[in-house]
């Protein structure tokens, strides 16, 4: 089966669901069909098998088939970082990847397993969770999933892992760049970036002037777009190492004490670069707290466009990403199986209310 996207065409494979439907079937019927067709009629059986040539349908691909035929027909899900399950339900960005991902299973006939992201528990959790496969934030946990009794196949999230391993990715670096271009043509040039860190700490400021960029608690995704900060300011005459820089963890509380701690040390910065848009709603409330208007005063952007990125107060401009969407695309690339695939999806640039035109002094 084809598709086109953007001019160019591009081939989907079949999938079992696709011929559950044409033959007017459940999609467990048409598994046991392939599976243990002695349980079928056989009449039903040749019209599953009609569709099937009809389709193009070779069978069920060999790693596809353990999310059908595994002990617990589930996906198991890792949030990226140091994060509990309530720390997970609580984010905005992982709720709407979640939803994602839930979709597919549906549409399968499979279930959705949250796997505790926590580090002392991760390895445990990893080891023992009831699934036939994974979506993984972090390439660490790779080798945990292949330390299994049972391999499973797993999708890794907005990291590469590789040619041999499947990931969905979305253009980080893209993304900052639009960021940053975005400021900069509002005529900004007193900038602070708000970071992301990946496990519940304290804020971390780095001053102006030092001599590195590293982030002490970043994943690539976050490097990407420290990165494409850096790029994009030097390409103004601004040097990322004179740009104050908080790293904080986005679920509460955590964020809000790092929105407090870019305030107090930066309070020059005319505009906020911020790499999630729960960082970047932390600064509206604290910059709100303390009578600074936005955006006359402060110009706030934020990354991933969440769901409640266009309710804020003012609405948040921020960098879309299709969060759902690439929880689909990781789910399907479970269930359809096949040689490894590597996904890197888009990002744009969606303005609201919470940037300006640098006000003149």
């Amino acid at each position: 089966m084809k598709r086109f996207n953007k001019g160019r065409m591009v081939t989907r494979s079949i999938k079992l669901s696709d011929v559950a439907k044409a033959a007017g079937v459940s999609l467990g019927t048409a598994s046991n069909v392939f599976n243990r067709p002695a349980l079928v009629r056989a009449e039903v059986r040749e019209q599953v098998e009609a569709a099937a040539l009809a389709l193009g349908y070779s069978g069920p691909d060999p790693v596809g088939r353990l999310l059908m035929g595994g002990k617990a027909n589930a996906i198991g899900v890792l949030p990226a970082g140091d994060m509990s399950v309530s720390f997970a339900l609580s984010s905005p960005y992982l709720r709407a990847m979640l939803l994602g991902i839930a979709e597919i299973c549906d549409e399968n006939g499979a279930s959705l397993v949250i796997v505790s992201g926590s580090r002392d528990r991760k390895e445990w959790a990893i080891r023992n969770a009831l699934v036939d496969g994974f979506v993984l934030g972090n390439v660490d946990e790779i080798e945990m999933v292949r330390a299994r009794h049972r391999r499973v196949p797993f999708v890794l999230m907005d990291m590469e892992g590789g040619s041999d391993v499947n990931s969905v990715c979305i253009d980080g670096y893209d993304g900052a760049r639009q960021q940053a271009e975005h400021l900069l043509a509002l005529g900004h040039r007193r900038f602070a970036i708000f970071a992301v860190q990946r496990h519940p700490a304290n804020a971390v400021f780095h001053a102006p002037g030092r001599k590195g960029t590293e982030l002490q608690g970043g994943y690539p995704l976050d490097l990407q777009k420290l990165r494409g900060y850096a790029d994009t300011l030097a390409a103004a005459g601004i040097s990322i190492h004179d740009v104050p820089m908080v790293e904080g963890f986005p679920p509460s509380p955590y964020a809000e004490a790092g929105a407090r701690l870019l305030l107090d040390r930066a309070p020059e910065a005319t505009a906020v670069l911020c790499m999630a848009d729960k960082n970047a709603i932390a600064m509206l409330g604290e910059a709100t707290s303390r009578g600074i208007r936005v955006p006359e005063a402060l110009s706030i952007i934020g990354f991933d466009d969440v769901e409640d990125a266009a309710g804020t107060t003012p609405p948040l401009t921020t960098i879309a990403q299709r969060t759902d969407e690439k929880g689909r695309v990781a789910a399907r690339m479970l269930f359809a199986g096949g040689p490894p695939r590597q996904e890197v999806m888009k990002v744009e640039l969606v303005e609201r209310k919470s940037t300006a035109p640098v006000r003149q002094s």
